[in-house]
């Protein structure tokens, strides 16, 4: 969940023009990482834990963990402690939606530039 810091922050302050391209930064880069990419995706269908994650997508669980502490901190995931286990979920109001539009965007703008450019992809 977004902090509550951030939050306040947000409506009291009006960003800057700068400070609203540095966010763009930000938020875009956080999905030009494949393996965090791969992490959303997996997230789509449940919530899971570190080690579940790990083995699902056959990482190193400590790249895991720092893809998990970026996305966390992002607000794209939300994390629920069941246990000794922390379960990490996809947020469900914001960035679920969004990728379901992004979906939609790619299959009929993005995905037909593969085949054009002969750029490598998986079946």
């Amino acid at each position: 969940m977004i902090a509550e810091s951030i939050l306040q922050h947000v409506h009291e302050h009006t960003p800057s023009e700068k400070e609203m391209y540095e966010s763009y930064k930000i938020f875009f880069g956080t999905l030009t990482s494949e393996s965090r990419l791969k992490i959303i995706n997996l997230l789509r269908e449940k919530k899971h834990n570190v080690s579940e994650i790990t083995a699902a997508l056959n990482l190193d669980q400590t790249a895991v963990s720092h893809d998990l502490a970026r996305l966390k901190k992002c607000g794209f995931v939300t994390v629920e402690i069941e246990g000794r286990f922390r379960y990490y979920a996809l947020n469900e109001k914001t960035i679920l939606p969004l990728m379901s539009l992004i979906d939609k965007h790619m299959s009929q703008y993005c995905v037909h530039i593969l085949h054009e450019t002969g750029a490598p992809h998986e079946n």
